[in-house]
């Protein structure tokens, strides 16, 4: 594999390749924590990636002088 840096993507398929294999239930308890802890470090960087990615959009809206002017993204979440 080339060295490079893994992205969101890239995190988000590994989640979901661990929450398969934990849903499986045929891994030891050793096991189990260790991709649990694995999964819960994939999904905190693929949050960080997400709010990078949102604090880089910009909404472009019309003021009341009728003006286009840039406010930053709001998710319905935050």
């Amino acid at each position: 594999m080339a060295n490079r840096k893994e992205g969101f993507e890239d995190h988000l398929e590994a989640l979901e390749k661990l929450v398969l294999e934990l849903e499986q239930g045929d891994l030891t308890l050793d096991q189990a924590l260790q991709r649990f802890e694995d999964g819960v470090k994939r999904l905190k960087t693929c949050r960080e990636l997400l709010q990078k990615a949102e604090e880089k959009v910009k909404i472009l809206v019309r003021d009341a002088e009728g003006e286009l002017r840039e406010e930053p993204f709001e998710s319905e979440g935050a």
